[in-house]
């Protein structure tokens, strides 16, 4: 298990976790699959897990409530798994601290897809194989904008002085805004290169995004353009 990624999985219908478990390990993880929110809390405070997949409606502890509770501990990859796509869940996911959420039901080879997906952004590759580092984390600038400060070596925002926690995906959208300040992101475009999407994503994910990270640098700082996308204020 040492040298393969590890996903903690936590669904409550039998067939689908047996099913999805076997189909993840024989893509190469390590899984370990709880029926219930709490023995999922307690399976990731044992274990640390590279990746989490948690379904939104599981017994004991909701999905979306031990996703809170993992990401008060941890910035950990979280995937939620919701049965509709429509569902006011998958809002609740993402403002909870989730990275992405795959529909249910799924494809295992999209999901896989996915998972692979976020933990490329996380610095995995998955099946224990590690990505290459992202290129924009890679120049060493303290770029700085008003009193926000990124530290694009060291990985680090200060605003005011003062140090801003941010998730992987959170930090990955402040760089690519940070970038290419003053220049307009589509939701699409942000799609492909924060979450990796080669396909059509939700661009909830998005916005959702968008609205955690101004909350900690400053609600001003990104400004949406309606109907194109968003910028950075210079």
């Amino acid at each position: 298990m040492a040298d393969q990624t590890h996903v903690l999985f936590v669904e409550d219908d039998d067939v689908i976790r047996e099913a999805t478990q076997l189909a993840l390990e024989r893509d190469g993880f390590a899984v370990t699959a709880m029926p219930d929110g709490l023995s999922g809390l307690e399976a990731f405070r044992a274990n640390r897990p590279d990746i989490a997949l948690l379904d939104v409606m599981v017994p004991g502890l909701d999905g979306v409530s031990l996703c809170r509770r993992i990401r008060d501990e941890s910035t950990v990859p979280v995937i939620m798994l919701s049965a509709r796509a429509d569902s006011i869940d998958v809002v609740l996911g993402l403002e909870a601290g989730a990275d992405d959420y795959v529909t249910k039901p799924f494809d295992g080879a999209v999901l896989v897809a996915r998972i692979r997906a976020v933990l490329r952004r996380f610095g995995h590759a998955g099946g224990g194989v590690h990505a290459d580092p992202d290129p924009s984390a890679m120049d060493g600038a303290v770029l700085t904008f008003g009193e926000l400060e990124i530290d694009t070596e060291g990985m680090e925002v200060r605003r005011a002085g003062q140090p801003v926690a941010l998730t992987p995906t959170e930090m990955r959208l402040l760089l690519e805004f940070s970038s290419s300040p003053g220049t307009v992101l589509s939701r699409d475009k942000l799609l492909e290169r924060v979450w990796d999407y080669g396909w059509g994503g939700d661009t909830r994910v998005v916005d959702v995004h968008v609205q955690r990270l101004r909350t900690k640098i400053g609600q001003d700082r990104i400004e949406t353009v309606r109907g194109f996308g968003y910028k950075l204020k210079a």
